[in-house]
């Protein structure tokens, strides 16, 4: 058995860096970080390999925090698993024969992608449930910090080759959405008002009234109202929104038990009061000025899209701006934009929608990547609109959700979303071969 090892500094890679596999050689480790091997490690994954028929096999591992063996598991590399950030921890086993036709196949000009694209061309990849070695812990950062690294300007020339890298994998597999796309109906007779700012919410007493106070104070020439779904809060929130003396603001209290996120939004669009355009405010975020609905609608309007993305600040509880700062998802482009959207983790915010097309896609009903799903459904059809000036201020404190997630629940989390770009490739796939 001859085993050749690649160690690199980071999953970061350039062509080259995997170029020199000898011909005798029959497997290939690929090693990411500095790893200590647990108790036959190699061997495992030689097995795991040469049972399952697999191309390239990957392991759970401990990390090593402050002298403590933490698990970390991983989860199943899925058809839908397309993020450039998968995390096949700091060990992989490559077929020799495998690697090397994968690397023969790989563009030369390649810096950052190439184990990227590597993973993509392999037929069959094998996650093997065993914790096979120690891994040291270099990012300790939190989820909620780690999570716009692809939206970071600094990291911009390894997002331009990662979507192109993907591109041509979903054009090799039949999945690629390609222009002209359908324009929205702007027709806004058949609403009972032309904008409704639609606010989940549960426990938020305190932030919930700066976000209704923000969308209630917005300036516009059209009729708009405020749609809460307060889905039965425990503290003091109801109380709150039952105060407030304004006939715009609708406050839903459902009469289901079982509504997570999408649910509720769900909720909220099905209503008869909603209006033409149903557009997001969370419960602890705020408008950044009084003419963002005004400038959402004009962009409906006028560009006859399904579905309006905005741009946004991080900023602190007090609002005060924090780093990454804004959030504007530039490596969204109307050319490709609905194809790079199967890459990356989100779709930015605020999302705003054109109700009767949403009410004939429908959100999950899940608290976690709701949003998500909706918008590669409607990008598959329909145009999606951005603006790229900041409309919201999006405050992180330790009430946020998503601040600092152990690794089971982001484990949960990718796997659902992973699930969800796979549903939409194979719609893809289907639709284009009906073509």
């Amino acid at each position: 058995m001859n085993i050749h090892t690649i160690s690199l500094q980071s999953r970061l890679c350039a062509s080259s860096d995997l170029q020199g596999v000898p011909q005798e050689a029959d497997y290939v480790m690929v090693r990411t970080a500095a790893a200590e091997d647990g108790y036959r490690m190699t061997e495992r994954l030689v097995q795991a390999i040469e049972s399952t028929g697999a191309e390239m096999v990957y392991a759970d591992h401990y990390d090593l925090r402050d002298g403590t063996l933490e698990p970390h598991p991983l989860i199943d590399c899925t058809f839908g698993a397309l993020r450039d950030d998968f995390d096949f921890g700091d060990v992989r086993l490559f077929r020799g024969d495998a690697f090397r036709r994968g690397v023969q196949a790989l563009p030369r000009d390649l810096k950052y992608a190439a184990l990227y694209a590597l993973r993509l061309g392999m037929e069959g990849i094998f996650h093997l449930r065993e914790k096979l070695y120690v891994s040291g812990v270099a990012d300790r950062r939190k989820s909620g910090e780690k999570q716009f690294d692809y939206v970071n300007p600094r990291n911009r020339d390894v997002q331009v080759e990662m979507e192109a890298v993907c591109t041509a994998h979903l054009g090799k597999i039949g999945a690629l959405v390609s222009r002209p796309l359908k324009d929205a109906d702007t027709d806004e007779s058949l609403f009972p008002c032309t904008a409704s700012v639609i606010i989940p919410v549960f426990n938020r007493e305190r932030t919930v009234m700066d976000a209704v106070r923000s969308a209630l104070s917005q300036v516009a020439d059209f009729e708009f109202n405020v749609i809460v779904v307060d889905n039965h809060s425990t503290d003091g929130t109801t109380s709150l929104l039952d105060s407030v003396e304004d006939g715009r603001l609708i406050h839903i209290i459902p009469e289901r038990h079982d509504l997570g996120i999408g649910g509720c939004w769900d909720t909220a669009i099905r209503d008869s009061r909603c209006g033409a355009y149903a557009v997001q405010l969370d419960s602890d975020d705020v408008y950044s000025a009084p003419d963002v609905l005004s400038r959402i609608v004009e962009r409906f309007r006028r560009e006859k899209a399904a579905m309006v993305i905005g741009s946004y600040i991080m900023t602190d509880f007090d609002m005060n701006p924090i780093p990454p700062g804004l959030i504007d998802h530039r490596e969204w482009t109307d050319s490709n934009g609905m194809n790079n959207a199967l890459r990356i983790n989100g779709l930015g915010a605020p999302r705003a929608f054109r109700t009767d097309i949403l009410r004939s896609v429908g959100f999950p009903n899940t608290s976690y990547g709701e949003d998500y799903a909706v918008g590669l459904r409607i990008s598959r059809e329909y145009r999606i609109a951005r603006i790229w000036e900041p409309l919201y201020c999006c405050r992180r404190w330790s009430g946020n959700s998503d601040a600092a997630l152990g690794q089971d629940r982001i484990n949960v989390n990718n796997a659902y979303k992973d699930s969800i770009r796979t549903a939409e490739l194979l719609a893809r796939i289907a639709r284009n071969n009906e073509r």
